[in-house]
């Protein structure tokens, strides 16, 4: 039988212990065995998975623009510019979750929405991924922040955002993959599948 093709690459779990559990956070400390035999401890934190939402609204003239935050991330002490965002409740779905995290973080519901693809943003220390989805058709409302959850929702053009990504004022990785994916949607080298919110899985 044919071994796949990177086979020679992965490495097996001999033993695994809990270092950490706390209302966010679940870290693990593991023995694994390498490719060569030899042995390594990898710790490494499990997260639920969240996803990032790329709003978009239209202006008078038809150019777009998207909806961002401003939000003071504790970890590294300043104000972060970033796209809307959350976690996965248990038991939701990502669709379920993509529409409440917009409308919670942002006020915003939308008539239509489009998954654009995933990303793992710390794949050396953490099991975490983001589905990314597109939003269009906004309607304003009012924010249902959390308790202790402070931020500002603004909007910029997409030129505006690619510009900050090149001075550096926005360094927040999911939010440099998401102006990636806008650019090249909306200069349609990159196409997305549409659908009403009507119609998105809710489980």
């Amino acid at each position: 039988m044919n071994k796949p093709a990177n086979a020679h690459l992965v490495e097996t779990q001999k033993s695994s212990h809990e270092v950490f559990k706390g209302r966010f956070l679940h870290a693990f400390r593991d023995l694994v065995t390498l490719p060569d035999g030899g042995e390594a401890v990898r710790e490494y934190v499990v997260h639920p998975g969240a996803v990032m939402i790329i709003p978009l609204l239209q202006d008078a003239q038809g150019d777009w623009r998207v909806v961002l935050e401003r939000q003071y991330r504790y970890p590294v002490g300043q104000v972060m510019i970033e796209f809307p965002a959350g976690k996965l409740d248990p038991g939701e779905s990502i669709a379920a979750c993509a529409q409440r995290e917009l409308l919670e973080e942002t006020g915003y519901t939308a008539k239509e929405w489009a998954r654009a693809g995933l990303m793992h943003p710390v794949i050396s220390y953490s099991t975490e991924f983001i589905d990314v989805w597109f939003a269009r058709g906004l309607t304003p409302g009012n924010q249902q922040l959390d308790a202790g959850e402070f931020l500002d929702v603004f909007s910029a053009s997409p030129e505006e955002l690619l510009q900050w990504c090149m001075q550096g004022k926005v360094t927040d990785a999911k939010t440099l993959a998401g102006a990636l994916w806008l650019q090249n949607t909306l200069n349609g080298s990159w196409s997305l599948n549409w659908q009403s919110s009507q119609n998105l899985p809710v489980r």
